[in-house]
């Protein structure tokens, strides 16, 4: 089974959408993209606060 983790090679800030992106199986960027545009086009979606909660809640991956 699959676990979330915070990406250590698709890495911007902190490796929360890579992360995203590795455990569902897609584009980084495209994650990222979906992220911004839902933050910004959406009041009720506070994206930075609900980015660092990931950050400090989502375990970063292991060093291969």
């Amino acid at each position: 089974m699959k676990k979330l983790k915070r990406s250590r090679k698709e890495r911007m800030i902190a490796g929360v959408c890579g992360g995203l992106a590795e455990y569902f199986s897609t584009d980084p960027t495209l994650v990222r993209i979906i992220y911004v545009l839902v933050s910004i086009l959406s009041i009720a979606f506070p994206g930075i606060l609900v980015y660092i909660i990931l950050w400090l809640i989502i375990p970063e991956a292991e060093a291969n």
